[in-house]
């Protein structure tokens, strides 16, 4: 995976809630884990944030994703992320978008701004974006 050009701090920790910023039927989110990465210290858990990709848990949405595991990407969070040029950023809520097996989005457009760095990890989900900050 490609690093990101900014300090992004990592505060969404497994249990926290995240909205879906997309039309895939799902409404909400629970993170699980982060994948593809561990903590090294043991019983630590690792956080996760903007450009991460997690896995969720679907708490409200349509029947077919509802109570099942997902790949979500986040896209929004709430702490400020600094960006090499000093300017920070940050978002009113914490955000994902779903992800299919191949890393591709499963919903066709996306709601609200998405940060600069998601598209700099997953080129592909900037054709769904509908506003990059």
């Amino acid at each position: 995976m490609k690093g990101v050009s900014s300090r992004i701090l990592k505060t969404l920790v497994p249990g926290a809630t995240l909205t879906c910023a997309d039309n895939s039927g799902a409404y909400e989110f629970r993170m699980i884990h982060v994948i593809g990465k561990t903590d090294g210290r043991h019983g630590k858990m690792s956080a996760a944030g903007v450009g991460d990709l997690i896995s969720a848990s679907v708490r409200k949405g349509t029947a077919t994703y509802l109570k099942k595991p997902v790949r979500v990407v986040v896209i929004r969070q709430r702490a400020a992320i600094r960006r090499s040029n000093g300017m920070r950023i940050r978002f009113e809520d914490n955000a994902g978008i779903m992800l299919g097996d191949d890393n591709l989005p499963i919903g066709t457009e996306v709601k609200g701004a998405m940060a600069r760095e998601v598209v700099e990890r997953f080129v592909k989900v900037a054709g769904v974006a509908s506003r990059i900050v």
